[in-house]
């Protein structure tokens, strides 16, 4: 049996890596920690910003893999410390953003408990090409492949 797909169109040569990129999207899961804001910077700007109270540098890390920007924390556990009451737990995370073709990371920056992450989107170039149409002939194969009959 066929799985139909919005991507199975005819016309839409070549996407079938955005099926899974929203396949992948959809899988990142929906936990809600830590919260997170995405602005737009500029006209090709993008920051996205975590909170992450109680976080150094070293707990954290940022990793970009195939299109996919991964930013992950772990606080350790201090076991010299008695709680009377905890609240504040040590938590681990993951959050994850499929990130479209041509995005790329700029750099990233904690300060006052969040987490900045700058994006950037460059404007594409615009592509025209000439093909040249060539005689297809009753020997010739596809592009030109001669295929000895005839």
């Amino acid at each position: 049996m066929s799985r139909l797909s919005l991507f199975s169109s005819p016309l839409l040569l070549g996407f079938d890596h955005m099926e899974r990129m929203i396949e992948r999207a959809g899988k990142a899961g929906s936990d809600g920690y830590p919260p997170y804001n995405i602005e737009q910077t500029g006209e090709d700007g993008l920051r996205i910003t975590l909170a992450v109270a109680g976080f150094t540098m070293n707990d954290l890390s940022v990793l970009v893999e195939d299109n996919q920007l991964i930013l992950r924390g772990k606080q350790a556990d201090d076991k010299d410390r008695v709680y009377v009451h905890r609240g504040i737990a040590a938590r681990q995370f993951q959050r994850v953003f499929v990130l479209a073709e041509g995005i790329e990371v700029t750099g990233a920056s904690l300060a006052n408990g969040l987490l900045h992450i700058d994006l950037i989107r460059p404007k594409p170039q615009q592509q025209i090409r000439q093909i040249k149409i060539r005689d297809g002939g009753a020997e010739d194969g596809p592009l030109g492949v001669n295929t000895g009959r005839g």
